[in-house]
């Protein structure tokens, strides 16, 4: 590997956000870094894409000086403006992060951050999903961007086969207490939203979804089971969601549109 490696960071807590910029910051060893992120946070955004309404792209400083491109679409937009080259940059490799909040389990079809990796994916580019299992605004951003540094240097080593990504967790703990990396498979969540129910002035109703943060099932061998017990969790995902062991047990039940 060489530093002539072009990285794309992006993220879904907005352009500005603390663990977006550690993580620029730890990459820049390993290579040119650009930046592309939505101006806004796009939490639990999914893999949503822009298809009706245009979208824009202008320059910001960020926190340290430098230059970085954001737009008015989300993580998985940022990316795909990126790639076809709407900014000036043909990246090597694509990292998005560092989230506020571990994104495990079930987290992935909702995560914002993790859609900006598979987006890179499906331009044929290894990509790496980097999380801080954190709800503290003021949490230290530092060593999980240690670690994505790391294991960037790995992806522009190795590579990954197609339709894979990583997805890593990053405990919220001092360096010393974390004991290690775990490679892991996706874990359990367990959601305690609540459904909180106003009227306006008018009086019709309307929604929040809120409620505390989700648990998880600490199970061996998984995400969740691997930040509970002080590990780093490295999760390699696979874009294929055939659930492939069932297709001979369907193909029997002979279906037919008679």
């Amino acid at each position: 590997m060489s530093n002539s490696a072009q990285i794309l960071v992006s993220n879904d807590d907005g352009v500005q956000a603390p663990g977006l910029l550690a993580l620029k910051q730890a990459l820049e060893s390993l290579g040119e870094v650009t930046v592309i992120a939505p101006e806004r946070g796009w939490s639990a955004a999914g893999h949503t894409k822009t298809m009706h309404k245009p979208l824009r792209i202008w320059q910001v400083e960020l926190a340290d000086g430098s230059a970085a491109y954001t737009s008015s679409g989300t993580p998985s937009d940022c990316v795909a403006l990126a790639v076809m080259e709407a900014i000036p940059v043909q990246p090597d490799l694509v990292v998005s992060g560092i989230n506020s909040g571990a994104n495990m389990g079930h987290d992935i079809t909702y995560s914002g951050t993790v859609a900006a990796a598979m987006e890179g994916v499906i331009a044929e580019l290894p990509a790496m999903a980097v999380s801080l299992d954190t709800s503290d605004e003021a949490a230290d951003y530092g060593y999980a961007a240690h670690v994505a540094a790391l294991l960037a240097r790995q992806l522009l080593e190795r590579g990954l086969p197609r339709q894979v990504l990583l997805n890593v967790n990053v405990p919220d703990l001092p360096p010393e207490e974390i004991k290690g990396i775990r490679i892991t498979r996706l874990g359990q969540r367990v959601y305690r939203d609540v459904l909180v129910v106003r009227s306006d002035p008018r009086g019709r109703p309307y929604y929040w979804v809120g409620g505390d943060r989700p648990l998880g099932v600490a199970e061996d061998g998984t995400d969740v089971g691997a930040l509970a017990e002080g590990y780093v969790s490295v999760t390699p995902l696979f874009m294929d969601m055939t659930a492939h062991h069932l297709l001979d047990e369907m193909r029997g039940w002979n279906l037919t549109l008679e």
